[in-house]
């Protein structure tokens, strides 16, 4: 059975799930065979290797990519299959595959965390029009960058507790992240921060700031439960509370993101774009990769990619 968007150029990443991925490597190629789908598979366990295999595929004529892996994975092939501000090809389509890697983007989406329930997606036609972010950030060497986003960027608390995560030994697990966010939200306070969305602008205390094109982070905790990646809106939400809101909140987000509306969040929907900036820098994580720190705008790029269903 050939896809009818031709053949699968599957990027596996070697280092998503702590090694779980390429673990599951010999599963993937035998459930690809299995549905006799047309398939190329590359594994690379860096960045660069996983947007130069994105790139080389558009630029041979392919049209789908797979990304195997996390939600890091899935920005890296998204980044690779843009060039000068625009798509290689026309309508490129993208399938994900989390293969025992946390991958937020596919609870948004409907992909379910069955193996073989998402290698099942790959096949047929069914396709989502998707937005992307388009992040214009500050580097540490003060250099302004871009880069291509798909989930969620988060400004402040956000991003210290994503820079203390990676910092944190491999050995810890799951734990890091717990011991990262608290190790953060130690250190953190509201400061002075000024967010612009299209028109409408806020200027005061905050300890965190979500733009948001989908639902999900950290491994399923529904911050921003009234986005949609096609509706060509970044919702931003503001929270302006004391810090304890950081957690007192957080039954109330893993339950479904009961926690808007609430007087302690602001909450903008920008069609253009959104500005984080602050007197001194905030920290950015887009993915869940940490990219750099404030001034960071961010804006719609709607619907150039069609994510599989």
């Amino acid at each position: 059975m050939t896809s009818p968007f031709g053949t699968l150029h599957v990027l596996v990443d070697a280092l998503a799930g702590d090694g779980a991925v390429r673990a599951k490597l010999p599963d993937l190629e035998r459930a690809l065979s299995a549905r006799d789908l047309d398939y190329t598979i590359t594994v690379s366990s860096t960045p660069t290797g996983l947007r130069e295999g994105a790139t080389l595929a558009l630029e041979a004529g392919g049209r789908y990519l797979v990304a195997v892996g996390s939600d890091a994975t899935v920005h890296h092939v998204i980044n690779g299959m843009f060039a000068n501000g625009e798509p290689i090809v026309q309508d490129p389509v993208i399938g994900v595959v989390g293969a025992g890697a946390r991958c937020d983007i596919m609870r948004t989406m409907g992909v379910p965390d069955d193996f073989e329930m998402a290698v099942d997606r790959l096949t047929g036609d069914n396709i989502y029009p998707f937005d992307v972010m388009k992040i214009t950030y500050t580097d540490v060497d003060g250099e302004r960058r871009t880069t291509y986003g798909h989930n969620l960027a988060e400004v402040g608390l956000g991003g210290r507790a994503a820079r203390v995560t990676e910092r944190l030994p491999g050995w810890l697990g799951n734990g890091r992240q717990f011991l990262g966010f608290w190790a953060a939200w130690l250190r953190s306070r509201p400061a002075s921060v000024k967010v612009d969305a299209d028109r409408k602008v806020f200027e005061g205390k905050a300890f965190n700031v979500v733009v948001a094109n989908a639902q999900y982070t950290g491994g399923g905790v529904r911050i921003s439960p009234r986005s949609f990646p096609g509706d060509g809106v970044l919702d931003t939400l503001i929270f302006t509370g004391p810090r304890s809101d950081a957690y007192t909140m957080l039954p109330r987000i893993y339950q479904h993101g009961g926690h808007i509306p609430d007087p302690h969040i602001k909450e903008f929907r920008a069609k253009i774009r959104v500005a984080v900036d602050a007197p001194r820098p905030w920290p950015v994580v887009v993915d869940q990769i940490v990219i750099g720190t404030t001034p960071v705008t961010i804006q719609v790029v709607p619907q150039r990619i069609l994510m599989k269903l």
